[in-house]
Formats: structure tokens, C-alpha cells, sequence
């Protein structure tokens, strides 16, 4: 994909607030540093275009991006942040929820998960929720450049045998492996996007 242009719109914490839907949206969720904003701004090739924090909890709204005015990035905060106030963490689900439920534009959430971790909990809950909503969904392995290419098809077999197990799937998650550094699985994801 040709990035040809690339801007935040604006950043949001309700429907009264969000940008008039007219481009089909993507969204990016996962826990706090996964990735996410390093995964945006690979996508759109773009260094700075999605804020990006070594601590934990920094994207604290929804934020949103035109992409070749034709589609809209959507930068959900991370969830499982351990260093923010107690309050914003509680707005966490329901600021939340209510875009992925209500956003009528919404073509696919990508729940991003870096792929030396486990799953939590949050994960499994996040992944039935999306099944319950009939949301669709996929699953990106981020930092792939940090373990070998063995180490890496193991750990990608075992996320998704814990995901299947531990969300109640019926069909497997079939990840794309990504990597903000080598540039692994953009094109993938340009394809299902476009797919879309």
C-alpha cells in the first residue's frame, strides 16, 4: 500500500466527540505496550504519527487518523496498564466498549499482542467479547525481531492453542507475525485491510 497522506483527526473519550464516520475504520487495541502505536505508524510509514511511550498507559483516548482519505486508523488506549490513576483506568471499559459497539464504520479491530507474553486474562475476555458482539477481529504478534525464527513459529502456535483454550474459540486466531523494526507482516495486514 502507497501511504499518500497521513493525519490525526482528533482524539476522543465519547460518541458526541468522535470525527463524522464517512471511511470505513480500523481499529488498534491490546495491552499497554504491545506495540500498537510502533504498529501504526509502521502501516502508514510514518515515525511519529501515532505518540509512542515507553510507559505504560500513555494513550489514555481514542485517537484517530485519516489514512489516504480513504480509511480512518483508530488508536484505542491499552488496557492493563498498571501506572495510571484508578479513575482512568475504570474509563478504560466503557470509553471503550462503546466505540467498538456503536461505531457503525468499524470494519475490524486488530488486537495486537507482543509474542514473548503470555495471554492474560484481559485478552481471553477481550476475544469472547469480540465473539459475543460479532466483531470482527485479528490477531497481530508484534516484536517478532526479538526471538528466532524457530522461537517465534513456537510461540505463535502456542498463543493461539492458549487463545482457543482460554477464549472458548471455535476456530483458531491465525495471527499475523509483525515486527516495527524489520518491517514483517505490513504487507499482510495492507492485504486484509484492503481485503475489507
Amino acid at each position: 500500500m502507497k501511504i499518500l497522506s497521513a493525519e490525526f483527526i482528533k482524539s476522543a473519550t465519547a460518541p458526541p466527540h468522535y470525527p463524522e464516520g464517512v471511511f470505513p475504520e480500523v481499529a488498534f487495541v491490546g495491552r499497554s505496550n504491545v506495540g500498537k502505536s510502533s504498529l501504526l505508524n509502521v502501516l502508514v510509514r510514518r515515525k511519529n504519527l501515532a505518540k509512542i511511550s515507553n510507559t505504560p498507559g500513555r494513550t489514555q483516548l481514542i485517537n484517530f487518523f485519516l489514512i489516504n482519505h480513504h480509511y480512518v486508523f483508530v488508536d484505542l488506549p491499552g488496557y492493563g496498564f498498571a501506572r495510571v490513576p484508578e479513575a482512568v483506568r475504570r474509563n478504560w471499559s466503557p470509553m471503550v466498549e462503546t466505540y467498538l459497539k456503536e461505531r457503525p464504520h468499524l470494519r475490524l479491530v486488530i488486537l495486537i499482542m507482543d509474542i514473548r507474553r503470555d495471554p492474560a486474562t484481559q485478552d481471553f475476555d477481550l476475544l469472547k467479547w469480540f465473539d459475543h458482539y460479532r466483531i470482527p477481529v485479528l490477531l497481530a504478534l508484534t516484536k517478532t525481531d526479538k526471538l528466532s525464527k524457530s522461537q517465534v513459529q513456537r510461540r505463535a502456535r502456542q498463543i493461539e492453542g492458549m487463545l482457543m483454550e482460554g477464549a472458548n474459540l471455535k476456530t483458531a486466531p491465525n495471527p499475523v507475525l509483525f515486527s516495527a523494526k524489520t518491517g514483517e507482516g505490513r504487507d499482510a495486514l495492507w492485504s486484509i485491510i484492503e481485503a475489507l
